[in-house]
Formats: C-alpha cells, structure tokens, sequence
C-alpha cells in the first residue's frame, strides 16, 4: 500500500493524517508498516483524502487519477 508515500510526498505527519481522519497515530503506523490491513472504508478514506484512486494506494495501478 503505498499510504507512507502518499504522506511523506505531502509532508504530513502520522499524528496529522490521524486527526484529520479521526484515528489514531498508532492504526496509522500499523497501516504503514503492515502490521494491520486496512478495512474498504477507510482504504476509500484514504484514497479521498489524497485524491487518488483505491487502486492506486494499494498498488493494482500506477495511475494515480480517479475515473
């Protein structure tokens, strides 16, 4: 899941992404490293908060637009 690029390339924060979508750091961290899988609602979170497509930030396209 490319989450951790998406952020890093904006230069926000775990703790920032966090509060802006109402988790915790920690589930933000375990999403990054893999430790926990992400359920769809908040893979389309995700992809509506960085304005990509859920295929996108799990890796099935490199296209990064929504149709």
């Amino acid at each position: 899941m490319r989450l951790k690029e998406l952020r890093k390339n904006r230069h926000i924060s775990q703790l920032k992404l966090a509060m802006d979508l109402n988790m915790t750091q920690n589930t933000i961290s375990r999403y990054e490293t893999g430790e926990r899988e992400p359920g769809i609602k908040e893979l389309i979170r995700f992809a509506d908060y960085f304005h990509v497509s859920v295929d996108y930030l799990i890796g099935r396209s490199d296209d990064p637009t929504m149709h």
